[in-house]
């Protein structure tokens, strides 16, 4: 097997399966997929099964007068029709804050709030019936703006004062403030000999999955709720829907259904509750599935933000300050806003030594649609700003931004401005070297496929610029500030059939990142089997936490090797006890205990006969801490990832076209356990990225969403995909599983600004908002001449 690409050698892998860890390993549903005859939780039938529905507001402010569902009871076909009157437990859930109706009560905060629920034995029916529900609002303004949050006296508030736990003050969600070397104070700014300042922008972003939410509850006859659906967080959801459900946590109980992606989307609750509700109402299996629109309504989105930034350096290019400020606007509800604001504020200087720090992350409440998980989790935001002002201090300073990011790299050793110490390899510098010395594209020809507008026939090459840009970005691996981050996983060993089998049992959700591929991998690499069954994720087994964080390959892939590890010992246990063995140096392989010394000792099917084995274990990572609500001191964070991008684009300056021409990037991965896989995710989280940087935004107005489908809401296809060169590195986290490094999120990061660094450079434009749009590029305003 290939050794780690690292001089420090820091982890070594004992078997050699073809099919183990390190290997280029196929994704066992990958052929149902690809052929469309994988089950998606939207293919879910049950016999006698309804149909559910709900209706929504559609104001993004408003008072409920009264709620008449009599005209709804009369449809013919119509099962249940529920209101918040009909909840048999509390009426709010969260998942840290319980601040969000199951249904609405006196009130809709947002566009698209659920407000009653309907039954039917057709989905025609059920969306007729809901119709049919005559709610009387009082419609109010919203608070929609920053400014209109930050003064509730006048606008409002979205939550009555000191009615939810965690609230800082009026509509401030969550503040943090991260302070190092004393602050940016007079003294400190009088040491730069260069300053540049700039206010940021970034849109609202939609995840984007292509599988809407969707699910079936079925009725169990010891009163409770069996549910299968499509999440991110098995053990999560349970936890919030048992109190609303008016059940006890082991009478619901969630299996996981195929999953058409998440990227974040899917961490909240959407329709769970909902069809538990009117399954245990009526009596029935109850479906629900979301069209387009209401999946628009029904999930999350990214955190839209306004970043202000100052940044001052030396006249060699040596950061001296950063004094920043970000503002999130986390909708009507808190979601998982305070862990954002968390990583926007100890992440926002990004991956660079800065000795001196004022920032300050807040998350206000507004009546704009909820905001919360989506890949990269407020690392995004504050990439694009401060990628943003490197670009524009080396041009202040008249000197190559790459070297200049690479002046100011971290490196291990170095503390970030939470007072942490990276205590693994670094390799920021490295990776802006190896992307630089990537080879350029070549121009484009007279094809008008290679022109901006491609067969639009809007442009023969006039008016095209070329421009390169790059970024660099820092995100973090794992559950922060204190949480209880840690996975459980089940392995049982057993002979089928005359051969080994170990069956891998866990509630990781699989949602396309390939932990039902990795999962594999670490059995057939720690137990010497072929055979590997991977159990379907339940709430069975005990948690295995969010496929979030890009935590579940170092998280649950770390359990099962743990839970693989107590199975190979206890063989070897057997093994001694049944033989008298004396070796220390057992391994097993090919099915069979092998000792260096003696060599073939016994086969794995002999020594377990008719007698499984079976452990459970934990795994917890290292633990962090808070940060200090002040300062922002503390070991908040368990791992840290980097990826730097190059992005080479073609504009039409005339018609404000943008073409993004090439892609690459480099990335720390630790270990590749599956080295394709991580490709491939390195590919889809820089496609996310472009999405954000020149096409992909939720627009609203005065909080109502005025573009809820593909249509209106653009999303990257194949032919808005560029070439994507990836240049993985292996330097191995000693703190980690196999020395792995979390690699999902990180290269959502650096896209976006090394996009629209790239569009700079052809444009002359500061370009200070993302998605960039083409008035963005053909109306100059006054600073930009």
């Amino acid at each position: 097997m290939t050794p780690l690409r690292t001089e420090k050698n820091l982890v070594k892998i004992t078997t050699d399966h073809p099919h183990g860890v390190g290997t280029d390993a196929a994704r066992p549903d990958g052929i149902l997929k690809v052929r469309g005859e994988f089950a998606y939780s939207s293919d879910l039938w049950a016999e006698d099964m309804l149909w559910g529905t709900a209706l929504r507001s559609p104001h993004a402010r408003a008072r409920i007068r009264s709620v008449d569902v009599s005209r709804a009871l009369a449809v013919p076909g119509v099962h249940a029709v529920l209101t918040h009157e009909d909840l048999p437990g509390v009426k709010t859930y969260g998942l840290e804050i319980q601040d969000q109706p199951a249904l609405a009560v006196d009130q809709v905060r947002h566009h698209g709030e659920p407000v009653a629920l309907v039954a039917a034995d057709h989905p025609e029916t059920a969306r007729r019936a809901a119709a049919a529900i005559a709610v009387d609002y009082e419609v109010l303004e919203p608070v929609c703006t920053e400014e209109q949050a930050l003064d509730p006296e006048r606008y409002g508030y979205v939550h009555a004062p000191g009615e939810y736990r965690g609230k800082a003050s009026g509509n401030v969600l969550h503040r943090q403030r991260v302070v190092s070397g004393g602050g940016v104070t007079d003294e400190v700014r009088a040491r730069a000999d260069v300053v540049v300042r700039g206010t940021y922008e970034v849109g609202m972003q939609d995840q984007a999955f292509l599988g809407p939410e969707s699910g079936l509850a079925v009725p169990a006859e010891d009163g409770g709720v069996d549910l299968y659906v499509a999440t991110q967080w098995l053990h999560v959801d349970r936890r919030q829907m048992a109190p609303v459900l008016g059940l006890p946590e082991e009478r619901v109980r969630i299996t996981l259904a195929g999953v058409g992606g998440a990227f974040g989307g899917r961490e909240d609750l959407s329709m769970q509750i909902h069809a538990c509700l009117l399954a245990l109402r009526t009596g029935r299996p109850v479906k629900v599935v979301y069209g387009r629109e209401e999946s628009f309504f029904g999930h999350v989105h990214r955190h839209p933000a306004r970043l202000r930034y100052e940044h001052g350096a030396t006249r060699d290019g040596r950061l001296v300050y950063v004094d920043a400020r970000i503002v999130l606007d986390g909708g009507a509800y808190a979601s998982s806003s305070p862990a954002v604001v968390g990583n926007a504020a100890s992440l926002g200087v990004g991956p660079y030594v800065v000795p001196h720090v004022s920032m300050e992350a807040l998350a206000l409440y507004t009546n704009n649609p909820p905001c919360g998980a989506m890949r990269g989790f407020g690392a995004v935001q504050a990439c694009f700003a401060y990628e943003s002002q490197m670009d524009r201090l080396a041009a202040a300073l008249g000197t190559d931004p790459v070297e200049l990011r690479r002046l100011n790299a971290v490196e291990e050793g170095d503390a970030l401005p939470t007072g942490q110490r990276i205590d693994s390899p670094a390799p920021v510098a490295e990776l802006l070297r190896r992307v630089k010395a990537l080879p350029l594209p070549p121009a484009a020809g007279a094809d008008l496929r290679e022109m901006p507008g491609a067969l639009s026939n809007t442009t023969h090459g006039e008016g095209v610029v070329r421009g390169v840009g790059y970024g660099v970005g820092i995100k973090n691996v794992g559950f922060s500030e204190g949480f209880d981050d840690y996975s459980t996983a089940r392995v049982r060993l057993e002979v089928v059939g005359g051969e080994p089998v170990a069956l891998v049992h866990t509630a990781a959700a699989e949602v396309g990142q390939g932990g039902v591929t990795v999962h594999g991998q670490i059995a057939r690499t720690e137990l010497g089997v072929e055979r590997v069954t991977i159990h379907p994720a339940d709430t069975g087994v005990g948690s295995a936490g969010s496929t979030s964080a890009s935590r579940q390959t170092y998280m649950t892939g770390g359990a099962v090797k743990m839970a693989c590890e107590a199975v190979r010992e206890e063989l070897f246990a057997r093994g001694r006890a049944r033989h008298g063995w004396t070796h220390d140096d057992l391994s097993l392989a090919g099915g069979k205990v092998v000792s260096e010394a003696g060599g073939v000792l016994a086969s794995v099917a002999d020594l377990l006969g008719d007698d499984a084995i079976e452990r459970t274990r934990e795994h917890h990572h290292r633990p962090t801490q808070p940060f200090d609500p002040e300062t922002g001191q503390g070991f908040g964070h368990v791992q840290y990832s980097f990826c730097a991008h190059r992005a080479v684009v073609d504009v039409d300056v005339e018609l404000g076209l943008v073409k993004v021409v090439e892609l690459a990037a480099a990335q720390d991965v630790g270990r590749a356990v599956n080295p394709g896989a991580v490709v491939g995710q390195i590919h889809g989280g820089s496609v996310q990225g472009l999405g954000l940087a020149v096409m992909e935004e939720v627009v609203t107005e005065g909080g109502r969403v005025r573009n809820p489908s593909f249509t209106d809401y653009l999303i990257p296809t194949l032919l808005d995909t560029p070439p994507q060169p990836v240049d993985v590195l292996e330097l191995a986290d000693p703190h980690a599983p196999y020395g792995l490094r979390g690699a999902g999120e990180a290269p959502t990061l650096s896209s976006t600004p090394a996009i629209v660094s790239a569009i700079r450079a052809a444009t002359g434009l500061a370009l200070r908002r993302v998605p960039v749009r083409p008035e963005h590029l053909t109306v100059r305003r006054p600073e930009e001449g």
